[in-house]
């Protein structure tokens, strides 16, 4: 049957072995193909399987890569650094801010992780994407295949029916 099937490799990628297996000629595989959808909705499939931590990381790097995170972070840093050097005797954080430097330490350690976590799975719904890409590039590969075909075997049956006319033509002159 793998003989009878052009493509079949190609088939295997969008088609199940059940659904091949069950295939007889390449125009019923092209039926299927063209009724099969090959494509996903990624963001459906990823929100239905998210985990608490993925949904906290995934809002820590929204919010942790947001303007007003960096404007808000900057002004609490200045209005620390000036608060603390105003009160040089009764400062929570004396110059050379030690506790400043720490909370910042602390913020930077847990921080970058988590973002790191958010683009991981960032990374795999693009592969997602791109394998879903790579499936409607390939259904449409084998329509387009299936049609220069089609054509080709219309073109060639017009030139017969041509022939056959001309044929005709000069039988009916001769005659």
């Amino acid at each position: 049957m793998e003989n009878k099937i052009k493509n079949y490799d190609l088939l295997s990628k969008l088609l199940k072995k059940s659904e091949i297996s069950q295939i007889k000629s390449q125009e019923e595989a092209m039926h299927l193909i063209l009724e099969k959808k090959v494509v996903e909705n990624i963001d459906q499939v990823d929100q239905s399987n998210l985990k608490l931590g993925d949904k906290i990381s995934d809002n820590v790097a929204r919010v942790a890569g947001s303007w007003k995170f960096i404007i808000t972070f900057m002004i609490i840093l200045v209005l620390w650094i000036i608060v603390n050097s105003i009160a040089l005797f009764h400062a929570v954080d004396p110059y050379p801010y030690i506790l400043l430097n720490l909370i910042l330490s602390c913020v930077a350690a847990l921080q970058a992780p988590i973002i790191m976590m958010s683009q991981n799975r960032q990374d795999a719904k693009d592969r997602i994407r791109s394998e879903n890409d790579y499936k409607v590039n390939l259904k449409t590969e084998l329509i387009l295949e299936d049609l220069h075909q089609k054509m080709d075997a219309l073109i060639l049956n017009q030139i017969e029916q041509k022939r056959m006319l001309n044929d005709l033509e000069k039988k009916s002159k001769s005659a």
